[in-house]
């Protein structure tokens, strides 16, 4: 097999997990919130931490690694070939939304759903709204690399 060809199938692959994560995040935190049970709202939290462990950081490494080696091989300059050049804007912007808003906010509601369990009260108001604002930054987390991910497949000349 062409070297190209495997990187940019590890490349897709990355991708995959790292979009497939974040929307099932979202998805499985809804889910929990139609209960309105602290205790499923903190298992629901805690496991999209984990799972942001396992999928979304090493998701990506994978697709920072295999995109940049699959550009080299296929002698595209990362820079000067729009497509590539707004997709990493979009990817650290997407990044930068995730460690600078999105982990801090999972965090908050997951410490705010367990200690609900904790003490048998659960103020869901107050969780409701940490968990809008983490769904809207959660949601331009998403947004950004899956702009990302249509310029990559279309490369429009940019």
């Amino acid at each position: 097999m062409d070297a190209y060809l495997l990187l940019k199938l590890l490349h897709v692959m990355a991708v995959i997990a790292f979009l497939g994560n974040i929307a099932t995040g979202l998805f499985w935190h809804a889910h929990a919130a139609r209960t309105r049970d602290a205790r499923q709202l903190a298992h629901a939290m805690d496991g999209i931490i984990r799972s942001d462990r396992i999928f979304t950081v090493p998701g990506v490494v994978g697709i920072v690694v295999t995109g940049v080696a699959a550009a080299i091989h296929g002698h595209y300059p990362l820079l000067r070939t729009g497509w590539i050049l707004w997709t990493l804007v979009l990817f650290t912007v997407s990044g930068l939304v995730f460690m600078f808003r999105v982990a801090p906010l999972q965090r908050q509601l997951r410490a705010l759903a367990a200690a609900a369990v904790g003490s048998g009260t659960f103020e869901y108001a107050q969780y409701r709204a940490l968990a809008v604002r983490w769904e809207l930054w959660g949601a331009a987390a998403l947004l950004t690399p899956m702009a990302g991910l249509v310029l990559m497949v279309l490369k429009p000349s940019l």
